[in-house]
């Protein structure tokens, strides 16, 4: 029997820990799915051990691109970076392949991240936070990785994006008009700035509270590294700049609050690695641009991870966003 042509198949948690157990040699493992979308993570653990297996698609990451993450990853993890790495096989394999309905799938082994989500951070956190994102930095300034990844610049961030989703702004041509001019601005202050002084490397790209957890040691590890590319180091404090204008955003905190945590993180950061004046007043603007790619990416990927959301009334919220964005962080002149 033929098998119809299928977008995004869930492959069985109870046959992955079969599969997962003989391959890595484990016993008594449970197997359950944490999260459908991007990818698909489950969860295995016993009375003694916790792993995280991730499912790729095939839509978002080609296997080259798969192994240029986890290459990126070994390297941070062998250099002392608190980061969650694949795993080997018993036959010394990291990646593993599905005979999916709409194809092969890739699946890799990670070590677990032990912690939870802090979202309102302490100082002590922040300052953490700062010096081993710093430290990721330090490693991956200047590295040039063997495997392809996405390289964040004006025209993946703004230029590309900006062509793609336009044909979702049909009957909104008021909120699409005020993109361009916002992205207009933003793609002429970033092409002033001296970029060739900023530092370059490969960036997380995805910075937010819920990619890294503390242990009640301080302790943090990070993980998720599914976007990570090549581009100016500061593309990822903007990541977490934005942050905290979500929260300034749902009221949980003020702007002089907002403030105050992120002096303390840049701090923590410049204890491990310089930060230039430029990069600092440039986060706004970079941030800006993370916006915007991950509009497209949203728009591009939402039938596969059923991202029900995407539609006028959800760019018509994310335009509002970007102009309080602009409103609070961008200077017009």
């Amino acid at each position: 029997m033929n098998i119809f042509p299928t977008q995004y198949s869930l492959l069985s948690a109870k046959a992955l820990k079969d599969v997962i157990e003989q391959k890595y040699g484990f016993h008594e493992m449970s197997c359950r799915l944490l999260i459908h979308n991007v990818s698909d993570t489950y969860i295995l653990e016993n009375q003694t051990s916790r792993y995280i297996f991730k499912i790729y698609r095939d839509a978002h990451r080609k296997l080259d691109e798969i192994k240029g993450e986890l290459e990126l990853l070994n390297i941070l993890n062998q250099r002392g970076a608190s980061v969650a790495h694949p795993l080997k096989d018993l036959e010394g394999n990291e990646i593993q392949a599905f005979n999916a309905a709409e194809g092969t799938r890739y699946g890799v082994l990670f070590s677990y991240a032990e912690g939870e989500v802090v979202g309102n951070m302490t100082d002590e956190q922040l300052t953490r936070f700062g010096t081993e994102m710093a430290k990721i930095h330090q490693i991956t300034a200047n590295l040039e990785l063997s495997h392809p990844r996405e390289e964040f610049n004006l025209n993946t961030t703004l230029t590309l994006p900006m062509e793609t989703i336009k044909p979702a702004f049909k009957g909104l041509d008021e909120e699409y008009a005020y993109l361009e001019q916002a992205v207009s601005l933003v793609f002429k202050k970033i092409e002033q700035m001296d970029l060739p002084s900023f530092g370059y490397g490969y960036c997380h790209y995805d910075f937010l509270p819920k990619n890294f957890h503390f242990q009640e040691d301080g302790n943090i590890t990070f993980f998720d590294f599914d976007f990570a590319g090549k581009g100016q180091l500061v593309n990822d404090l903007a990541s977490f700049y934005a942050h905290y204008f979500l929260q300034v955003l749902a009221n949980r905190m003020t702007q002089e609050e907002a403030d105050n945590a992120f002096q303390v993180f840049l701090a923590g950061y410049h204890k491990v690695r310089p930060l230039s004046a430029a990069e600092v007043k440039a986060i706004p603007y970079f941030g800006f641009a993370w916006w915007i790619f991950y509009f497209k990416f949203h728009y591009d990927h939402f039938e596969d991870w059923s991202n029900f959301f995407f539609g006028p009334k959800f760019i018509k919220e994310r335009i509002g966003w970007l102009k309080k964005w602009m409103d609070w962080y961008i200077v017009k002149e």
